[in-house]
């Protein structure tokens, strides 16, 4: 369960079968594949040729149709978040996915976060045999309405030479990286947290990046498939910031010592994400 309130959400999922996950082959001799489409939307993956040291940039991008979204890594409720797969044979691994900044959504009082247009989450990828590069990929997202549909499908992209432009993969590329939130830096970034000794409230100091009176929305990520958004006590001074973070139901048991969660703060324009070591 992915948990942000005890709410739970009153919409009906279809469920995860055959017959609700769109499965389809879009095959490729350049570096951008063919859309695969469903009822709320449609995806394809864009890859750059990898760079002499194997590295290789690429991206998944999802275009919801209008009044549907779809998910960030943490998506809430009840959201699917994100899964890519590279088949072994293809000789490259998926070193990481990145997320751009997303939306909190509400739906009632239903909270999801994710992305309700077109967006590109940035993919690394390393190449690791020799020869021409073939990807075989699978990519798994949720994209919900008034259901939430299980959206998969498969690519596979034979990759030409790197000295070839790409002006159109660069350019969705170079977008997808502007939209990632920034490092943290002495101009913005959390000074100080600390955990209540019941594990029910995260308190937060932040270095914002310019002052004002505004609230800043802050996401914390903790065990995966939990978020928690919820801000009491908050306070601001210039570009001081404090707050506390309600921490909801956590896995029985939870032991929080040697975890590391991760933050993202978005004030205006600019949005920084970064991740909390517990002693």
């Amino acid at each position: 369960m992915r948990i942000i309130s005890s709410l739970a959400r009153p919409l009906l999922f279809a469920a995860i079968s055959a017959a609700s996950i769109l499965v389809l082959l879009r095959q490729g001799h350049a570096e951008m594949s063919g859309w695969a489409e469903n009822e709320g939307g449609r995806m394809r993956l864009v890859v750059l040729p990898p760079d002499a040291a194997g590295h290789i940039r690429a991206g998944l991008q999802i275009e919801p149709k209008p009044g549907w979204i779809t998910y960030w890594r943490e998506p809430g409720n009840n959201g699917i978040p994100p899964q890519i797969t590279i088949a072994p044979q293809s000789g490259v691994t998926l070193d990481a996915i990145s997320y751009p900044v997303p939306k909190r959504i509400f739906s009632g009082k239903v909270e999801d976060i994710g992305y309700a247009a077109a967006v590109t989450l940035p993919l690394s990828l390393t190449s690791w045999k020799a020869g021409p590069v073939v990807i075989d990929a699978t990519a798994f997202i949720g994209i919900c309405k008034d259901i939430c549909i299980p959206f998969q499908a498969h690519f596979s992209l034979s990759l030409g030479a790197a000295a070839q432009s790409r002006p159109q993969e660069q350019t969705i590329l170079q977008s997808a990286a502007a939209r990632l939130p920034e490092a943290p830096s002495a101009d913005f970034g959390v000074v100080a947290h600390a955990m209540s000794a019941d594990l029910k409230q995260l308190s937060l100091k932040v270095t914002l990046p310019e002052a004002g009176n505004g609230t800043p929305e802050i996401i914390v990520t903790g065990p995966s498939g939990y978020a928690f958004t919820k801000q009491m006590n908050v306070g601001r001074s210039g570009r001081a910031y404090s707050a506390d973070i309600a921490i909801g139901k956590l896995p029985n048991n939870y032991d929080i010592k040697g975890k590391q969660w991760g933050v993202l703060v978005v004030d205006g324009a600019r949005a920084m994400e970064t991740t909390l070591a517990f002693d």
